[in-house]
């Protein structure tokens, strides 16, 4: 499958990942690899793509890559500052724009019997988000389309199977951006269509298989997609050889530890629940900065697979769940430009003393995908459908220190929310859902009693991979059934509110 790899290199752009998703969408595996990593072994490689970047070609300190080995070598694709950059450095003109050149757009001219442009036409619309402007072609460079205000809205340059393009196709408003990143990547450089769920399940299991041979492995089980899916891609490779532990680490869901475990009755794997609720909770006591307690968690989360580890003889590696999401907000991508958001538990590797490897057979595909490849492999869709829940649990959404009674009151709001979706018949609707406890406290009349109790906060978002997502419109009428049943059932709790912000400026979980 090597050879019909595509490689985008990160320019720092908040839209690289969308690029990965839609070529991904047309069943084509890609990387992101960081401009000044690129990588040594170019054939690995059928055809590449230059991001965005919110650097200008003309300052000092703007990404500047060598492209000696892919110029004129490779098919290659430049988004937006890469159609930039291409002009600048060779031979044309780039300059501040009069206006910033941002929002949609819609194509004024195409150049006839372009395959780059085949099933696109005039009136297009398109997505631009820029402050300079191409205003001369670089050496050898042919005008392929225009906007009103963007005269050099695509080009090739003869000589090269070399493209580039002012505006971003990966982005929902370019309508058409699935098509030509098809006619680029299909037409254009025969990039085969081969990257399906069963396919990657096969190359995952011989990966496995080649890596971990005949050692044992231990995974930590959370019930949710992710490890679940790693599970049984673990279990297809290794067999009995797979070890799956289930923590509870006092921070899950309303009775999650005794449903779980019942839960992987009669899949096939082997599970063992280790109940550590008052190991976690005690590491949190009185943390309340988000970082510390993602580090406390990830700390005892450690610690308790390494004693579980020695229990089991001759154990070598440690596998996750981990998903490319994870990745991307914990570090910049393979050590690029894009900015840290926050950690994640589970990434960032072991502590010396720890003798396990890790093995991560999901860490480059996003939440739809693994879905999909689950799918593939017959796990049951309603495990598959469950909302995706932090690996850190409650405890990042109890905002301020953690307490016993915190989690028990989180833990029941949590349920009557939660159960509440699915007996409306919601709950398949959205993507991800789940109450915060706020550190504040609010005035409240209670019978003739005047109460001051603790405010929550429903949330619930819709979104393909949780790179974006955006608030749910759920009905008043669920909201206020919800909210009074919270009330008069939580004690502790006077005021419901509901958070209708999306991701970005927000993230999906508050810390």
């Amino acid at each position: 499958m090597q050879q019909h790899n595509v490689l985008i290199l990160d320019f720092g752009s908040q839209y690289t990942q969308l690029i990965a998703r839609r070529v991904r969408e047309l069943n084509i595996y890609c990387e992101i690899h960081p401009y000044n990593k690129i990588p040594e072994n170019l054939n690995d490689f059928k055809a590449v793509i230059l991001s965005g970047s919110p650097s200008s070609v003309r300052s000092d300190e703007a990404p500047h890559p060598d492209l000696s080995g892919i110029r004129g070598k490779k098919p290659l694709l430049a988004v937006c500052y890469g159609a930039q950059y291409l002009a600048h450095f060779s031979g044309g003109l780039v300059a501040p724009s009069n206006t910033r050149e941002y929002g949609r757009a819609n194509l004024s001219f195409v150049k006839d019997n372009e395959d780059f442009f085949k099933n696109i036409s005039v009136g297009s619309q398109v997505w631009m988000s820029h402050s300079d402007t191409i205003k001369n072609l670089p050496t050898g460079g042919t005008l392929l389309a225009s906007t009103h205000d963007v005269e050099n809205a695509a080009y090739k340059i003869e000589g090269e199977t070399t493209y580039a393009i002012q505006f971003h196709p990966e982005v929902y408003h370019s309508t058409d951006g699935k098509q030509l990143l098809q006619n680029f990547l299909v037409t254009i450089a025969g990039v085969a269509q081969t990257w399906t769920p069963s396919s990657f399940v096969d190359e995952t299991v011989a990966d496995i298989k080649a890596k971990v041979g005949n050692d044992k492995v231990v995974l930590g089980l959370s019930g949710g997609v992710d490890s679940t899916v790693a599970a049984v891609l673990l279990h297809k490779a290794i067999g009995s050889n797979l070890h799956c532990i289930f923590v509870n680490n006092g921070l899950l869901r309303k009775n999650e530890f005794t449903d779980v475990l019942k839960q992987y009755e009669g899949m096939g794997l082997n599970v063992k629940g280790v109940d550590a609720s008052a190991r976690f909770l005690d590491e949190l006591t009185g943390l309340s900065d988000p970082e510390a307690k993602r580090k406390a968690i990830g700390k005892v989360f450690i610690d308790v697979f390494d004693d579980e580890a020695n229990q089991i003889e001759d154990a070598k590696w440690l596998a996750q769940g981990t998903i490319y999401p994870d990745v991307i907000e914990s570090v910049s991508v393979n050590g690029g430009p894009s900015a840290t958001i926050k950690s994640h538990h589970n990434v960032g590797g072991l502590p010396d003393f720890m003798k396990l490897k890790i093995v991560e057979p999901l860490r480059m595909i996003f939440k739809d995908e693994v879905r999909r490849v689950g799918a593939s492999m017959g796990i049951d869709k309603d495990l598959l459908g469950r909302h995706p829940f932090p690996g850190p649990g409650l405890a990042i959404r109890i905002l301020g220190d953690i307490t016993s009674e915190k989690v028990r009151i989180l833990q029941e709001v949590d349920a009557i929310f939660i159960n509440g979706l699915k007996e409306d018949g919601l709950y398949n609707k959205v993507w991800q859902a789940g109450a915060i406890l706020l550190p504040v406290n609010s005035v409240g009349v209670m019978g003739d009693e005047r109460t001051y109790e603790k405010v929550v906060a429903l949330r619930a978002v819709e979104s393909t991979d949780g790179m974006t997502a955006d608030w749910v419109n759920l009905p008043y009428e669920f909201l206020q059934k919800t909210s009074n049943k919270i009330i008069n059932n939580v004690k502790g709790v006077n005021r419901v509110v509901y958070d209708i912000s999306s991701k970005p400026p927000a993230t999906i979980e508050w810390e």
